[in-house]
C-alpha cells in the first residue's frame, strides 16, 4: 500500500508539471528584476527523488512579521532565512488562528478553527494552556502525525507543545514517534513554593524526552542549539524513508536566551541575538538536507506561532500578539522545496496553518479524516499553478473564544461588539465600534471604510453570523463545533501532587501575570 501511494503521488506531480500546475505565473518575483519571457521565467522543476516528500516545519514562537530580513527587518541580520526566501515561495498573507500558543498550535496540528476543537483557552480562564491543566487536545482530534504515519511517515516533535501536558495529550499519544522539548512555554515557572505548600511543583521547566523527564530547569541558553540538533539527529536516522518533524522552536518567547555563540553578537540586544541563532538553525537544517542529498525531496516551511510582543517588528502591520489587527495573527511564512516550488517568488493570496494539515496529506498519498477540518489543499498556490488563487471565500479572526472580525478578499471587517473579551483571560470588558477596511491599500488598518461600502459590510456580517452557528462564539456554542479532551484529577508534570482546578501553576514574573486579578477556573 505505501509503495503505491509513493506511486500515485509521483504520477500526480508529473500530471501537475504537464498540466502547467507547477508554474509562476501568479507570483512576483522577491527581487526587482527585468520581467524575463514566460519561457525563460518557467524554473526546470525536478521531480521529486521518490514519491512522497519529507516535511519540516520550523514554528518559531512569537516571532513578528518584519523579525526577519526578507520580511522588511533592517534590524535583525538573517542571511540564511533570506537565502531560503530566494530559493523558495514567500507568502505575504498568511495567518494562524490565533493570536497567541496554545490554539494557534491547535490549528497546525488539527486544521480547524480552535473554537472548532474547543482550544480556544484554557479550562481556568486564561488564553493558553497553563501547567497542571485539565485540558487538552482531544485524543480524537486525526492530527497531521497520525494522518502522515498511515502513509509510512516517521515522526517527531522537537521543541514547545503546549497543547496539554498531561499523558493523554503530549506529543507521543497524538501522533508523534518521537519527542523531545518543553510541554508549555518557558516563562512558566516560580521562583519559590506556593505559601503554605511544601513540594516545589510548578518551579521547574521539564525538558522531556518522549514521555519522560530528562531534566528539570534546563539551560535556556542551550535550547536552540539543542532542539537544532534533535532535529538533525532525526533527520539523518531517518533520510532513507519519507518523515515529519514538526520544530516548534521555543525562541523568541520572553525570556530571551541565546548561546554563548550569539549573546551579546548582534548590534541590537538580546532579541536581535535570538532571531540570529533561530537564522543559524535554519541554515543548519537545510545545510543538513543538501548533505544527504534529500533536498530536492523536503518541503520545508519557516513561520511562527503568532505575531511579535513590543520587543519585536510587525511593521507595517499593526498590533501585534495577543491582538486581533493584522499584526497578532499575520505572520511570516516561507516554503522551499526545490524539486516542486519556484524559487524567488512572492505570492499575496491568502493561505493559513490550517493547510499544512489537507495539503501534506494529499502530498503524501493519504486522506483526510471524517471529522470536519477547516484548512484548505494549497498544493496549486505552492506550485505556482497559472491562475491560482486563495481557496478562503472567508477567514475568521477570533480572540480567546469570541469571533472578532471577518476578512473576504482584500476587505476586512472588525464587528461592533459589546462587551469585547479583553486582557490576558478575558475577564477585563471593552467595546469594538464597526470598522472596514481594505488591507491591499490600507495594510495599517487606519482608515475606517464602513461608511463608504454598507454592501460590503452586510456581506462580511453574514459571514460572521455563519460562523457563529458553525464554529460558535462567545457563549454561543457552534453546531460544528467539538470538544476538548478532559482528564480528572490532572498531575503537575513535575509532581505526583494532584493539582486542584483552582489552582494556577504559573509564573509571577510573566508579562501576562497581574496579581490584581484572581484567576477562576471557567465555569
Amino acid at each position: 500500500m505505501m509503495k503505491s501511494n509513493r506511486i500515485k503521488t509521483v504520477l500526480a506531480l508529473a500530471v501537475l508539471v504537464l498540466t502547467g500546475f507547477i508554474g509562476t505565473a501568479t507570483a512576483e518575483d522577491v527581487s526587482a528584476q527585468p520581467a524575463l519571457p514566460k519561457s525563460a521565467n518557467q524554473p526546470a522543476v525536478k521531480m521529486p527523488m521518490r514519491g512522497q516528500p519529507n516535511f519540516v516545519v520550523i514554528f518559531c514562537d512569537d516571532l513578528g512579521y518584519a523579525d526577519v530580513g526578507c520580511f522588511g527587518s533592517k534590524r535583525n541580520k538573517t542571511p540564511q532565512i533570506d537565502k531560503m526566501a530566494a530559493e523558495g515561495l514567500r507568502f505575504t498573507d498568511f495567518y494562524v488562528t490565533a493570536p497567541v500558543c496554545s490554539p494557534s498550535r491547535s490549528s497546525l496540528l488539527t486544521g480547524c478553527y480552535p473554537l472548532r476543537v474547543n482550544m480556544s483557552r484554557s479550562s481556568r480562564g486564561p488564553y493558553v494552556l497553563l501547567p497542571g491543566d485539565n485540558k487538552g487536545l482531544n485524543p480524537s482530534e486525526t492530527t497531521i502525525a497520525e494522518l502522515l504515519k498511515l502513509q509510512g511517515y516517521s515522526t517527531a516533535c522537537i521543541g514547545k507543545w503546549h497543547v496539554g501536558d498531561q499523558p493523554e495529550f503530549m506529543p507521543n499519544s497524538q501522533g508523534f514517534d518521537y519527542y523531545y522539548g518543553i510541554p508549555y512555554s518557558n516563562d512558566m515557572k516560580r521562583k519559590g513554593p506556593r505559601k503554605g505548600q511544601a513540594d516545589n511543583r510548578g518551579m521547574h521547566l521539564p525538558l522531556f524526552r518522549n514521555d519522560k523527564i530528562i531534566e528539570l530547569s534546563p539551560d535556556q541558553r542551550l535550547l536552540t542549539q539543542n532542539l537544532t540538533a534533535e532535529a538533525i539527529k532525526f533527520i539523518k536516522v531517518n533520510k532513507d524513508k519519507p518523515f515529519f518533524v514538526y520544530l516548534p522552536q521555543v525562541m523568541p518567547h520572553s525570556p530571551h536566551y541565546a548561546s554563548a555563540a550569539f549573546s551579546g553578537k548582534s548590534e541590537h540586544g538580546i532579541y536581535s541575538d535570538v532571531i540570529e541563532e533561530l537564522d543559524w538553525s535554519v541554515g543548519q537544517i537545510l545545510s543538513t538536507l543538501r548533505e544527504l542529498k534529500i533536498d530536492d525531496n523536503t518541503l520545508v516551511i519557516f513561520t511562527s506561532d503568532n505575531g511579535a510582543t513590543s520587543r519585536g517588528e510587525n511593521h507595517p502591520l499593526s498590533g501585534g500578539k495577543g491582538k486581533i489587527l493584522e499584526g497578532g495573527m499575520r505572520v511570516p511564512c516561507i516554503m522551499r522545496w526545490p524539486a516542486a516550488i519556484p524559487a524567488g517568488k512572492t505570492s499575496c493570496e491568502l493561505i493559513t496553518v490550517m493547510d499544512f494539515l489537507p495539503t501534506f496529506t494529499k502530498l503524501a498519498g493519504g486522506e483526510l479524516p471524517k471529522a470536519r477540518i477547516d484548512g484548505k489543499d494549497i498544493s496549486s498556490l505552492m506550485f505556482g499553478r497559472a491562475g491560482a488563487k486563495t481557496p478562503y471565500k472567508k477567514f475568521f479572526y477570533y480572540r480567546i473564544d469570541q469571533l472578532r472580525a471577518v476578512r473576504s478578499g482584500d476587505w476586512k471587517l472588525h464587528l461592533a461588539l459589546d462587551p469585547t473579551l479583553e486582557g490576558w483571560d478575558g475577564v477585563r470588558k471593552g467595546k469594538c465600534d464597526l470598522a472596514l477596511y481594505d488591507l491591499r491599500t490600507d495594510i495599517g488598518e487606519k482608515i475606517n471604510l464602513a461608511d463608504k461600502h454598507p454592501e460590503v459590510v452586510q456581506r462580511l456580517s453574514a459571514y460572521a453570523a455563519e460562523a457563529r452557528k458553525d464554529i460558535g462564539d462567545w457563549q454561543l456554542p457552534g453546531r460544528g463545533q467539538r470538544k476538548a479532551g478532559r482528564v480528572d484529577n490532572p498531575v503537575h508534570p513535575t509532581t505526583t501532587t494532584d493539582i486542584k482546578s483552582t489552582d494556577w501553576i504559573g509564573n509571577p514574573d510573566s508579562p501576562h501575570y497581574d496579581p490584581r486579578k484572581k484567576m477562576r477556573p471557567k465555569k
